[in-house]
Order: structure tokens, then sequence, then C-alpha cells
């Protein structure tokens, strides 16, 4: 692994995470307090600045914006990312915002539209849990992928954190990539993101490849990341998976 700073990462958050978490390595939860070792956490740990915007002024001024026929959601998405974001290398921060953008959306009043009843709400929480975590990853311009932590390998890390069995992580997953295939979520997932600097975007298709998603930004060569996840990701799931404690399950 190619590492930089190392220093602890170290945050806490509105919500109690579970402590199931410290099964992966370098990672600590204690309550609503978050530590990451990024030596011991990340597989691959590149960069160590991220591009955020304020979260209150995406819910002000983006999240209630419509599209019209001049300019698409992604538009309005991209151009508040241009006026409004800047780069940090405050991982707290970042995983601070994340936190708020999937407490959005992952909410309870998504339940009744899902059409999966064996979700609840304890795996909205799961949910908004991992990919709070995997908003440290990160995908460069020219496609690079620069960080990659356990959370990218999504039904890999839900299964070894709170021992899902492997029919209920993919369905987990399948609630994950819901913006691909329910267009109200993914305008959602587009404008909320504009927080983290970018859009949700999926290596996989769906759950049996589980190549897992990124915030990506806007531009970013979608042909050099699907090479670069190819070549790492098989031995990298292994390691995760290696973390279960019921490898059964």
């Amino acid at each position: 692994m190619t590492t930089i700073d190392t220093t602890a990462i170290t945050v806490e958050l509105p919500e109690a995470f579970d402590p199931r978490w410290s099964r992966l390595p370098g990672i600590q939860v204690d309550g609503r307090r978050i530590t990451i070792d990024p030596a011991e956490y990340f597989f691959r740990f590149e960069s160590n600045t991220w591009l955020v915007a304020d979260w209150e002024l995406v819910k002000s001024q983006l999240l209630d914006v419509d599209e019209t026929t001049e300019s698409a959601v992604e538009q309005l998405a991209l151009d508040f990312i241009k006026q409004h974001s800047e780069s940090t290398s405050d991982a707290a921060r970042v995983l601070a915002t994340a936190y708020e953008v999937y407490a959005y959306l992952f909410r309870e009043e998504h339940l009744a539209s899902l059409g999966l009843p064996q979700i609840t709400a304890d795996h909205l929480r799961m949910l908004r849990e991992a990919a709070t975590l995997m908003a440290l990853n990160k995908v460069e311009l020219d496609g690079h992928i620069s960080n990659v932590g356990p959370c990218w390998f999504f039904p890999a890390a839900t299964s070894v954190v709170f021992d899902l069995d492997d029919e209920m992580g993919g369905m987990l997953d399948e609630v994950y990539h819901g913006g691909w295939f329910n267009e109200h979520r993914r305008i959602e997932s587009i404008k909320a993101h504009a927080a983290l600097g970018g859009r949700l975007v999926h290596g996989c298709q769906s759950v049996p490849d589980q190549s897992g998603g990124v915030v990506a930004p806007y531009g970013a060569s979608m042909a050099n990341f699907r090479d670069d996840l190819a070549a790492f990701k098989a031995g990298w799931i292994e390691q995760v998976y290696a973390h279960r404690v019921n490898p059964a399950a």
C-alpha cells in the first residue's frame, strides 16, 4: 500500500455506530466517536484531500431546485460544486458531511416504496454507517483510484460488521444501488452527493459483481476507473471476508 500522512482520523458523529466496525483493521468505534488508522484501514491511501461543500448550503440551495429543459439535474449539481465546494485535508469533515448526506438519502420514509419488505429501519442504519465510511474512498480525474478502504466492497464489509448472510448482504447492496433503478431516488442522490464534490458511481452492474461505489468527480475517466478496479478487487475482497466472525454466514 502507498501511504501519505498516516495521522489517525477521529470524528464524533451524531449517531453511535455499531461497535462491530472494529472487526475491520484500523478502525475503532466508541459510541459516536470513530477513530481510523489510515495505514491499517486502507488498502490504498494515496490522497488526503477531498472535495466537500457545506451540507446546509446543499439543503437550502440545491435539494429543492428542479431541473429544466435547459439545465439537467447533473448540470445543476456540477454548477453548485464549481461555485461552493472546496478542497479539504480534514477527513473528519468529510465523514461528518457524508453522515448528513446518507442520513438524508437512507431515511425511513423510503422504506414503504422500496418494494423490499425484508429491509427494515435497522438495515437503513447499516447503509448510513457503511456509506459514511465509504466517503473516504477517492477517484482522481484521470480515473485512477487513489483511496480504497474495506467499505468499497459493500456486501463484504457489511457481512463482516453486521453478521449478514450472503442473501441479506446482497439485498442491502440492492438498496444501495437503488438510485439506478428509481429516478426519484437517483435525482436525490445526484443533488445530495454535491456535498461530497461529485456523483456516486458504481463499478458493478449489481450484487454478484461486487465492485463497489465511490463518489467520483464529474469528468473523471470511467474507462480508467473500470480498468484500475478490475486489477485489484478480487484479492482485496477476499481480505475483507477473512475478518468474518462467522465464516459460514
